[in-house]
């Protein structure tokens, strides 16, 4: 394990003090790779690769080798390894020290360091100011998530677009998940929503222009350059800032602001953890939500300052916007159904098969698009109910990131996701217990008013459904026959 006070690092990524270089270093690694510099007739860009990991034991060996094995090697691997308490340093400083790769883009060198940082209250925002402190003085920072695993030529595709256009700011992978290793009913399923909600994301991202509007932590390139003209621009002495539950968008938000791009690569690809159990889901899906809403919100919430007309939030308010509808829909179409049943008053019409017809349709589109779709991919689509639960669950989501939100109620997200991680946890019950209350309060009220109101309730509410519902089934329509250009999410 190497502590990073220990050692300054060039340009080029490897150890050069206080440390003594060993007589094979000094006459074989570091020649060689000043030889390979010299006989390089362009400019050739350097990427220092920052890895904030905590309690990673199980990934991140993997994590290290696909690194190891790109055909384009970060220059150098920082490994900061902060609040653990499993083996993931011991497992990660295994891999310490300088590695002679041989590619197909020809022979390259990189070092791998390890850093404990110990408690760090900022965890993994610290982790990574930590990390980029190392890096700034190369031309990109990799940022790379303990449980991401890249393919062969991710690094080398973010490079090249990278170095092709110097307006980019940082360009994020396509991210999905591997279901291959995932077991258990409710793992599967939970694994089949998540790659599907990728997919939609990284598509509509895609047929943005390939603006995107997160380049997420999970593995997405930075040009430091960019990063230093944010930090200047928001009077922040770290590139990431602790008090957004969101630090990767609000990073994405400065940077554009600061007038670089954020882009998608529609080659570069990585597979990331996944949650696997209902309480896990919650807690992240809330975080990330909740800080959206920070960042959306007009006004001051902590020390996040809302920015509600940015050209990255315009995604942000159509997903709530189409969550509040969802909900709304789903609600009232069932408060109204039970409420014609209850007096005779149904009348069934083929009609509304209609949009749950265009809703599967759209799903197997989305599913189409995946790379590597496979048959889960495909039932989820097709047989309705999967999806259909999934998307309850997200609406639980939305209520309890906007219900926690207006409260102002002081919570570390953070600390909540990891205790729900470990199994601990049961506020992701709490949006279906409010639901069953309501729905019996409502069965209550029903009874208690008479027949008259009944009925002028059922044909006020019938029509303006029918028109919410009509006005949603036309925009899956229009996203079901949008050309969506070959891309491959």
């Amino acid at each position: 394990m190497t502590d990073a006070r220990s050692f300054t690092s060039d340009a080029r990524g490897f150890s050069l003090h206080p440390r003594e270089l060993t007589a094979a270093e000094e006459h074989g690694f570091a020649d060689d790779f000043a030889a390979v510099l010299e006989n390089t007739s362009v400019h050739r860009s350097t990427i220092g690769c920052v890895i904030p990991a905590y309690n990673e034991e199980e990934s991140i060996a993997d994590v290290i080798e696909a690194l190891l094995a790109q055909t384009r090697v970060p220059d150098v691997i920082h490994v900061v390894v902060n609040n653990t308490s499993d083996a993931t340093v011991k497992i990660a400083s295994e891999y310490s020290g300088p590695h002679e790769i041989h590619t197909e883009l020809g022979e390259q060198f990189t070092e791998v360091f390890v850093h404990d940082i110990g408690k760090n209250p900022d965890k993994k925002v610290g982790a990574l100011n930590y990390g980029y402190s190392l890096v700034e003085g190369y031309d990109y920072l990799l940022g790379v998530d303990g449980d991401t695993i890249a393919d062969s030529k991710a690094v080398e595709y973010l490079e090249t677009e990278a170095v092709s256009d110097s307006r980019i700011g940082g360009i994020s992978a396509i991210y999905t998940i591997d279901d291959k290793p995932i077991k258990g009913l409710m793992a599967r399923f939970l694994t089949a929503g998540q790659r599907t909600q990728f997919a939609a994301f990284n598509l509509q991202n895609m047929l943005r222009g390939r603006n995107m509007a997160v380049l997420g932590g999970q593995f997405s390139i930075f040009s430091t350059n960019a990063l230093r003209d944010a930090m200047k621009q928001n009077h922040q002495s770290t590139p990431w800032v602790k008090d957004s539950e969101v630090e990767d968008s609000l990073l994405s938000l400065q940077i554009k602001s600061a007038g670089y791009l954020t882009k998608i690569s529609p080659y570069a690809r990585a597979d990331v953890g996944g949650m696997t159990t209902l309480s896990g889901y919650d807690a992240q899906q809330v975080k990330w939500t909740y800080g959206a809403i920070e960042l959306m919100w007009p006004g001051q919430r902590g020390d996040t300052k809302g920015q509600p007309f940015h050209p990255n939030l315009r995604l942000r308010w159509f997903e709530n916007f189409g969550m509040l509808t969802n909900l709304f829909v789903r609600v009232a179409f069932l408060t109204l159904l039970a409420g014609s049943l209850s007096i005779g008053a149904f009348v069934f019409s083929p009609l509304w098969l209609i949009p749950p017809v265009i809703a599967m349709l759209l799903n197997l589109r989305i599913a189409r698009t995946m790379k590597n779709v496979n048959r889960t991919d495909i039932l989820f689509a097709i047989l309705f109910l999967p999806a259909e639960l999934f998307m309850w669950i997200r609406i639980s989501h939305f209520v309890r990131s906007w219900t926690r939100f207006l409260s102002r109620k002081k919570v570390d997200n953070w600390a909540m996701q990891a205790k729900a991680e470990r199994g601990g946890g049961l506020g992701h019950w709490t949006p279906m217990v409010v639901l069953i209350a309501v729905a019996i309060a409502l069965a209550v009220i029903w009874v208690m008013v008479g027949p008259m109101v009944q009925s002028s309730i059922l044909w006020i509410g019938w029509p303006i459904v029918g028109v919410v519902t009509v006005l949603q089934t036309l925009l899956m329509f229009s996203k079901l026959v949008r050309r969506q250009h070959g891309f491959k999410v």
